[in-house]
């Protein structure tokens, strides 16, 4: 497959993996191989970060891992880009951030709505040079991306999602998931034992998820909406993953932590058992203990 009808077919980093397993003869295999390797990688680290490693992966697991990352290839490894991104604002490393955000629109787009961010630790600085210094790059930044990224596909995103009212059937669940951690953030954000750089960009990402919920309501296409709320599943990872440290209504570590551990096996269990293409996945086959 030439490098050139690969780039023009799809969204250029995906175009490029794509055209690397065609050339080493691997196929969708390596594709799907490259794609996870990614999105794995950075979801580790991501994990690792925060209080409870194995809680943050076993929140993760239900729906980033088993919904997102085996269904939604190119969109996954823009996620998993995300949290490598969000990472690197948790250092007030903006220029990071950025590039990796960059980075994840090469697979999916939609990434750029991600770029807002910024705006949660800048809005502290605004009064200094510093502060608006850094608005006036991210703007530019956001321009730069838009431009050379997005400009061309918004007419084929408003024919797709918005004209076509595309509907997507567990948009409302997925948007609880991330509603229902942002309203247990917002209420308690000043209990997490978090830096304030941290309490400024979740408080974002959660009224962002409020703003989600309200748009699933009035928006013509679910689906439009449902894509972008996929970005805001980090926010499910982070906030569980520091609620035994709070003790809500003084419950204890274990009980907070058994909880959470259950919701993720109670999610993952109704998604197999009732979701419409819950049949793709089962029984899912893997090519390391494919014998037949």
């Amino acid at each position: 497959m030439p490098i050139g009808f690969a780039l023009l077919s799809t969204e250029p980093g995906y175009a490029i993996i794509n055209w690397i397993s065609s050339r080493l003869d691997w196929g969708v295999f390596g594709v799907n191989l490259i794609c996870g390797g990614i999105i794995s990688a950075a979801l580790v680290r991501y994990c690792r970060k925060r209080p409870y490693p194995w809680l943050a992966l076993i929140l993760a697991f239900p729906y980033l891992v088993v919904v997102v990352a085996m269904g939604y290839t190119r969109q996954s490894v823009a996620i998993g880009l995300e949290l490598l991104a969000l990472l690197a604002l948790e250092q007030d490393q903006q220029i990071q951030f950025m590039a990796w955000i960059g980075l994840a629109s090469t697979f999916h787009a939609s990434a750029l709505t991600i770029l807002m961010l910024p705006l949660a630790s800048i809005r502290r600085n605004l009064g200094r040079m510093t502060g608006l210094l850094n608005l006036l790059f991210l703007a530019g930044t956001c321009y730069g991306l838009y431009t050379a990224i997005l400009s061309g596909s918004v007419q084929s995103y408003e024919q797709i999602y918005l004209e076509a009212k595309y509907q997507s059937q567990g948009a409302l669940i997925r948007i609880v998931l991330c509603l229902l951690p942002a309203l247990v953030f917002l209420w308690n954000r000043c209990e997490f034992p978090i830096t304030p750089q941290q309490r400024a960009i979740y408080t974002l990402m959660s009224w962002l998820a409020v703003a989600a919920g309200i748009a699933l309501a009035v928006s013509p296409s679910s689906t439009a909406v449902d894509r972008v709320a996929l970005y805001l599943i980090p926010l499910q990872i982070f906030v569980g993953s520091y609620l035994p440290l709070i003790r809500l209504q003084g419950f204890s570590t274990v009980f907070w932590c058994q909880l959470l551990v259950f919701l993720s096996l109670a999610v993952l269990s109704v998604w197999l058992f009732f979701a419409a293409n819950a049949s793709a996945w089962l029984p899912y086959r893997n090519l390391l203990f494919e014998f037949t």
